[in-house]
């Protein structure tokens, strides 16, 4: 019993799962059990599930018995097998020992062989020599034949035995090659014999390529030889492909393999064209450009002419030889084209590149659209000559210097003129008798001429020197409103311009002339790329114009109150008062001055005429405003009043036989201030000063005081009224107005409880 309990304690501890399927098995069953036999009535059936269970229990065991049984027959085979394999593995060790036994033995029977082998290499090159003793022997005697040859151009012939002696080279080293002999003495024996192969080969390039670089004239003179020239190089081409295509095969390339003859005679071609593209800065300087473009022209044409006619017979089709060499001229040309920008060119010289480069190469029957090569040559697969952002710059170049050229000219113009103006002769006169200069013709002269030569170029540059010309003359009319200012000046010196008035005249009309330039470069300028911009510098110009002509109007208009001054000094005397004397001499004045600037064109003239009337009266109400006069009584009131109303009404009367439309609105000024001051119901005046404020909105509190202090009459509380009134009723003067009384400076009074001024000590 203690054994059996032994041997399964062992066998638990070997196999743990047996006991615990053990346990699960026991406890379904307990489970089964209790759930079968749960009622009374089920126990009847126990024999039943007892006959059952055995059945299956036998029928278990059954199957376990054949797997275990299947299983151990497997093992048995399996380890019969790996006694077989045992055996035959320590057979063939045996086998093997015996086998490097007997290695060892033979080997010094192997050693003998080794000049057995020498032998047989030696016997090889031996055989190789006698197969080929009489090419050997013969070849001294065949490379001074083929030097004969090749000095004698000759060049089919020679490249013939040239291929016969690097035939039998070739052959010589292929031998040894095959012999695993390869770059050994024999090689270079070899090598050194047929030397003078080498020499030929190079001595037959160089007529090759002399006979190349020379082809434009050989194929005109002699296209038998440059056509000899092809087929050697087209031999060769073949004779390196089948070289090329052996030596993937045989591990062998013959020596200077492959020549890439057709390749080198491409470049040789190109070397050739460029030579002609050669030239020097002091070559090309000034109208030595032109020349140098126009050789060109003439030998570009000449040679793609040749190439058409003549060499495009001598060489095989798929060298494309006409599209390769009009190629070749395109990119040389477009080089040589690039070093001539990079020099220091002037404004003639960049004009002559751009319209040779715009007009003449591509568009001219004369050059790449010539008959002849239509349809062969396609011009638009060559390309531009240089590309866009050169061109750019080329065009910028040439727009700078203009632009230098024109600021310099019309400098020197300006200069000219102002030395006129000092000069003792009088101004130039059309046929109606306007004074002008050629100032104005010369400038727009210039300027239209360099916007015609650009415009031949191309719109695009056109559109620049627009701008340029607009920009220039900008400037030139701001320089010639200073020189206006200037000449003003000079007025006031000893030394006075003879003929002042009539100078300042010209420079007006010259002013008008220059509007008509805006308009025209305006005109230019409407469908160019620059049109916005050109519209902005037209503007700029405009205002330009106005500023120097309105200088020039007001010197004229400032000599003409220069020469009324003294007469305006009798405003408010007893003279002026008593008598007609001051309005006469001042109608004469402006009668005398209305001469002068009859001489200015319209619609200036018409300026004139109103700016001078306004002018006039500015001045008056401003006399009248300085001397502070102070009416004691009505009657000097009335006086007063009267007189202002005669000199108004003079003035509007002059004026308007003058052709000035609007002389009565601006006289009426000095009519509503004189109905101000005659007022006899001082009460009245918020309403007489709110009418006047209606009319001229730019009146100010202080002309009010002013002239409220003229009447003598206010007293504090109704000046009070009048400039409250005033200052409620103010107002911006509406689009368009003139001002009169803010050109009016009125002297601040004053203040009785001032400090009197005195000396710091």
């Amino acid at each position: 019993m203690s054994t059996e309990a032994g041997n399964h304690h062992k066998q638990d501890s070997a196999w743990p799962e047996l006991e615990k399927a053990e346990k699960l098995a026991r406890g379904a069953a307990l489970k089964w059990a209790s759930g079968i036999f749960y009622r009374p009535d089920q126990l009847e059936r126990l024999g039943q599930y007892r006959k059952r269970e055995t059945q299956r229990t036998s029928s278990v065991q059954s199957r376990l018995k054949s797997a275990v049984q299947s299983y151990l027959e497997g093992v048995g085979t399996g380890l019969g097998q790996l006694r077989t394999s045992l055996d035959d593995i320590r057979a063939v060790c045996r086998t093997m020992v015996e086998v490097r036994e007997e290695c060892q033995n033979k080997v010094n029977g192997f050693e003998s062989l080794g000049q057995l082998s020498g032998l047989v290499s030696d016997h090889v090159q031996l055989a190789t020599a006698v197969h080929n003793l009489h090419q050997v022997f013969s070849v001294p005697e065949v490379v001074a034949d083929t030097r004969q040859l090749i000095e004698e151009r000759r060049l089919l012939e020679a490249h013939t035995k040239l291929m016969e002696m690097e035939c039998w080279r070739d052959d010589i080293l292929y031998q040894l090659h095959r012999a695993g002999k390869q770059s050994t003495e024999g090689e270079q024996i070899v090598l050194s014999y047929f030397s003078g192969v080498g020499q030929l080969n190079e001595d037959l390039a160089k007529e090759l390529w002399d006979v190349v670089n020379c082809g434009l004239t050989l194929v005109k003179q002699d296209p038998a030889l440059f056509v000899s020239a092809i087929r050697v190089i087209e031999r060769e081409e073949k004779i390196d492909q089948v070289t090329m295509d052996s030596q993937s095969q045989h591990k062998f390339l013959p020596p200077g393999r492959p020549k890439n003859l057709r390749q080198m005679f491409f470049k040789v071609i190109e070397q050739s064209t460029a030579a002609q593209f050669r030239a020097r800065h002091t070559d090309t300087k000034g109208p030595g450009l032109a020349n140098h473009l126009a050789a060109l022209q003439n030998n570009v044409l000449n040679d793609l002419k040749v190439v058409k006619h003549l060499m495009v017979q001598c060489c095989p089709p798929h060298y494309n030889i006409l599209q390769t060499y009009a190629v070749l001229h395109h990119t040389c040309l477009s080089g040589h084209l690039q070093d001539i920008i990079s020099w220091d060119l002037e404004k003639g010289e960049i004009y002559t590149v751009l319209n040779w480069i715009r007009h003449v190469y591509h568009s001219s029957p004369e050059m790449m659209d010539h008959p002849d090569l239509f349809p062969d040559v396609d011009v638009a697969s060559l390309g531009p000559l240089i590309s866009q952002d050169a061109l750019e710059q080329l065009q910028n170049k040439y727009v700078n210097a203009v632009r230098v050229a024109v600021s310099d000219w019309m400098q020197k113009a300006l200069e000219a003129e102002v030395n006129d103006w000092y000069s003792e002769g009088e101004p130039e006169s059309d046929h109606e008798g306007y004074y002008h200069s050629s100032l104005p013709a010369i400038v727009t002269q210039m300027l239209e001429e360099n916007v015609q030569v650009a415009m031949m170029i191309g719109d695009h540059l056109k559109d620049q020197v627009v701008v340029m010309a607009l920009q220039e003359l900008e400037t030139f009319l701001c320089r010639f409103r200073e020189a206006v200012i200037s000449y003003g000046k000079e007025r006031s010196k000893d030394s006075q311009p003879k003929h002042y008035l009539l100078y300042l005249l010209a420079a007006v009309n010259n002013c008008i002339t220059f509007r008509r330039s805006v308009q025209w470069l305006q005109q230019q300028s409407d469908r160019g790329t620059h049109s916005d911009y050109c519209m902005k510098a037209s503007h700029s110009i405009d205002t330009a114009v106005d500023r120097a002509m309105k200088k020039g109007c007001r010197l004229l208009i400032d000599e003409m109150l220069l020469e009324l001054q003294p007469h305006f000094l009798q405003l408010l005397s007893g003279s002026w008062l008593s008598g007609s004397e001051f309005i006469d001499s001042t109608c004469t004045v402006v009668d005398t001055y209305y001469s002068y600037f009859s001489h200015i064109r319209e619609p200036t003239f018409q300026f004139m005429l109103v700016e001078g009337l306004r002018l006039v009266v500015v001045e008056y109400i401003r006399r009248l405003m300085l001397k502070k006069l102070v009416c004691k009584n009505p009657a000097e009131r009335e006086k007063v009043s009267h007189r202002m109303s005669c000199d108004a009404t003079r003035l509007q009367e002059l004026f308007h036989n003058l052709g000035v439309e609007e002389a009565g609105r601006l006289t009426n000024v000095i009519s509503s201030v004189s109905e101000l001051i005659k007022l006899k119901d001082s009460s009245m005046l918020s309403l007489e000063v709110s009418g006047l404020v209606a009319n001229y909105p730019d009146i100010s509190d202080e002309h009010v005081s002013v002239l409220l202090d003229i009447r003598g009459d206010v007293s504090k509380e109704i000046r009070g009224t009048v400039l409250e009134m005033l200052e409620q009723s103010s107002q911006m003067p509406p689009e368009g107005y003139q001002p009169i009384f803010s050109d009016i400076l009125v002297p601040a009074p004053v203040l009785p409880f001032c400090l009197p001024t005195v000396k710091c000590g």
